[in-house]
């Protein structure tokens, strides 16, 4: 039986590609009144033993920001963003 995606629910996994410690010992997904969101657990210890921290990120907004990573910074766009074309405005006009 395959897993099946639920409102208010999620899944975590053992994070196997974990290389510095920084990194999450868990991670997953889970969705919270119809919105996905990725799902990070660090496992730590404190002073009443191992306890789990949290981070949950829209996955919208990962996707705006490998988005916006992965712009051209030369070519048709200049790296603000906008149209580069062939005028100069700037440049004195010869007759």
């Amino acid at each position: 039986m395959a897993y099946e995606k639920r409102n208010n629910e999620g899944v975590l996994f053992r994070n196997d590609r974990k290389e510095k410690e920084t990194h999450p010992d868990w991670s997953g997904y889970i969705i919270v009144d119809g919105v996905e969101h990725w799902l990070n657990c660090w496992e730590k210890h404190g002073a009443k033993g191992l306890f789990f921290s949290l981070a949950a990120k829209p996955k919208q907004e990962r996707a705006a920001e490998i988005k916006q990573a992965a712009k051209p910074r030369y070519g048709d766009e200049d790296t603000r963003g906008g149209k580069l074309d062939d005028e100069i405005p700037f440049a004195p006009e010869f007759r």
